[in-house]
């Protein structure tokens, strides 16, 4: 009987397996088609129908990505980011380059009884240069409507064999079936780097005579993947997505073994090696006497602040980033501009030359996703800053943004770990801001008799998210203004908007408003936080928290109301101050009450005392902010002497 129940189980796992199919399309239904909602999500914008992402390697070195994607839209107005769709094309400058190839769009709509399609054709693709090594395919999909399918596919051929890109398998709208595919020939051997909460229905992993020849197959299919419901107070949502990347790690050719398998301090020699990256930092007559004399005399905090300042004045980020140099430091101190690493190398160059003991730091940006340390590789970083050492403490340095400090780097740099890179060894460092950034809400208000209000507002950012808030500023001045105008709905005058001269960045306004005052008989009430009083809060999420609560930097957020009475009232009912705070003192709130007759004070300090929390912590942060919210609804009543 056991014999007889084990080869039935055998039997039936084989039998799943041989009815499953991967890398078969199947035919676009009729019923999908004439569809008005998901079956399985019920009123979602769009879903995933069918998507797959196939690697095939050649025994000749070429490996070719197919890509199949379709999708349904249920509401075109909700789901307008999946009508537009880029493809990156990549060229390392040496010769080496992908191409894009079999390229198909089309909308399909259920028209007259029978599937109509509208190719996107050949003329509504573009291809657009993004910076020296990616080219980018664009195209829209036309006459789509609710209840069209869209379906693309293409083929890239790329001579890059180091890695595949990270597919993730988890997108903002449900997925009823993707499938990963890599078919690598025997002789490479592969790690197939799976990060994530999912797990495949159907996974196969096993050698195969595929294409001809012997091939090593990893094959992961899934159904029925729910939306990603992106959460708030997260750097990049997508490190937490389920997603899949294969990394080369060996070859056995010829008898020959060799491991890609290599340490940080493989990628530090490689570095140093480079003509755009150690190539640079030896050109030391470059900037032999570049600094005025006076900097050297200078003790070495602000030595390295004078010579920060220097480069910050004297040359300009040209908005590109990479770990190497663009067109190097002599055409920088030439031209003045340069990519971030022209501009940082330059300074750890010019550190050097003033005698401080300087190094580049290297890291990926947050939105390149998280530094993996356990799978060192260049291919992961893309951004490079400088450090030097006091005392036994490293300082960190970023002269692409011309509002920096010592310790202060750009936010995006800010991505947990970075690998200090010196002339004899690498040592990973963490990438954090140290200091805390202050959010400053100010209103000077005066209430008429007729339960108008009159007032200014000032918004005060500073340090570190001074850099954060003036980056959306200069990004799009006008968006910036108006994100203010939808927030706040009263009467606006005076909108002013800038860095001051000690770094810290404000927007200020005058208001009126006759909307924040009930009139009960001969009473006004009002809450005194006037229009700073929110009736909810950010930490109401339902479903169990995955990423870690991410703010770039502690911060204390102080709200500031003085109200003014006319001459002959009085306040009633003034609220108490009080206070309240998790037990390890990590959050803390401050609701503090002061009144000088007719003029009362409620000022507000939320403190949180750290740039990340485990998630964890996040039945604290609701439970804090809940009660934040229950004590700011408080009222004031104002009254006739």
């Amino acid at each position: 009987m056991k014999k007889f129940l084990l080869l039935v189980s055998i039997f039936w796992l084989a039998n799943i397996d041989a009815q499953h199919k991967f890398l078969n399309v199947p035919n676009l239904s009729d019923e999908d088609l004439k569809s008005e909602k998901s079956v399985k999500f019920g009123d979602v914008p769009a879903e995933v129908l069918y998507r797959s992402i196939h690697f095939r390697i050649d025994y000749d070195g070429t490996m070719y990505h197919n890509v199949v994607n379709r999708i349904k839209i249920y509401n075109k107005d909700n789901a307008s980011d999946y009508l537009d769709r880029e493809i990156a094309i990549y060229d390392d400058g040496l010769g080496s380059r992908e191409v894009l190839s079999n390229l198909k769009a089309n909308t399909f709509n259920f028209e007259n009884g029978k599937s109509v399609a509208t190719k996107v054709a050949k003329d509504e693709k573009y291809k657009s240069k993004e910076d020296k090594n990616y080219q980018i395919t664009k195209f829209a999909f036309a006459n789509v409507k609710n209840g069209s399918v869209i379906e693309y596919s293409y083929s890239i051929m790329t001579p890059f064999l180091g890695s595949t890109p990270r597919i993730l398998i988890e997108e903002d709208i449900p997925v009823r079936y993707v499938e990963y595919v890599l078919d690598a020939p025997k002789p490479l051997g592969y790690t197939i780097n799976y990060k994530g909460s999912l797990s495949p229905f159907q996974r196969v992993v096993e050698e195969r005579n595929l294409y001809g020849g012997q091939y090593q197959t990893y094959r992961f299919a899934y159904e029925n993947v729910p939306a990603y419901k992106e959460e708030m107070y997260v750097m990049n949502n997508e490190n937490y997505k389920t997603g899949i990347k294969a990394e080369l790690n060996s070859t056995l050719i010829n008898n020959v073994f060799k491991s890609y398998a290599t340490t940080w301090e493989d990628v530090r020699k490689r570095l140093y090696e480079h003509e755009d990256f150690g190539g640079q930092l030896s050109k030391e007559s470059a900037v032999k006497n570049l600094l005025p004399a006076e900097v050297k005399t200078l003790p070495i905090m602000q030595r390295a602040q004078a010579v920060l300042k220097f480069v910050q004045n004297n040359y300009t980020w040209n908005k590109e980033d990479d770990v190497v140099a663009g067109k190097g430091v002599r055409n920088l101190i030439s031209t003045k501009v340069g990519n971030s690493a022209d501009i940082n190398l330059l300074l750890v160059m010019l550190l050097r030359s003033a005698d401080i003991p300087a190094d580049p730091v290297v890291l990926s940006t947050i939105h390149k996703g998280l530094l993996l340390a356990y799978n060192p590789s260049i291919a992961q970083l893309n951004y490079v800053i400088a450090s030097f050492i006091d005392k036994d403490n490293i300082y960190l340095l970023d002269a692409a943004y011309k509002h920096s400090e010592i310790n202060m780097i750009a936010p995006k740099a800010l991505n947990y770990h970075g690998l200090i890179m010196g002339r004899k060894d690498a040592k990973q460092i963490n990438i954090v801001y140290p200091d805390v950034s202050k959010t400053f809400l100010t209103v000077n208000a005066k209430l008429k008799e007729d339960g108008t209000f009159e007032g200014s507002f000032r918004d005060r950012d500073t340090k570190l998210y001074a850099m954060v808030v003036n980056e959306r500023f200069t990004e799009d001045a006008n968006r910036f203004a108006k994100s203010y105008k939808d927030d706040y709905k009263f009467a606006i005058a005076n909108m002013k908007h800038g860095l001051q001269d000690n770094n810290e960045f404000e927007t200020s306004f005058d208001f009126t408003s006759d909307t924040f005052v009930d009139v009960i008989g001969s009473k006004l009430v009002f809450n005194p936080l006037l229009f700073l009083y929110t009736q909810n809060h950010d930490f109401k999420q339902a479903e169990a928290r995955k990423a870690p609560l991410e703010f770039y930097s502690a911060n204390d957020r102080i709200k500031k109301v003085t109200i003014t009475l006319p001459e002959n009232y009085v306040f009633e009912n003034v609220p108490k101050s009080k206070k309240f705070r998790t037990e390890d003192n990590a959050l803390q709130y401050t609701y503090l009450v002061t009144q000088n007759g007719n003029t009362l004070t409620v000022e507000t300090i939320t403190q949180i005392d750290d740039s990340v929390f485990p998630k964890e912590y996040y039945p604290a942060f609701t439970q804090i902010f809940d009660n934040i919210t229950k004590q700011e609804a408080q009222v004031v009543t104002a009254v006739k002497k």
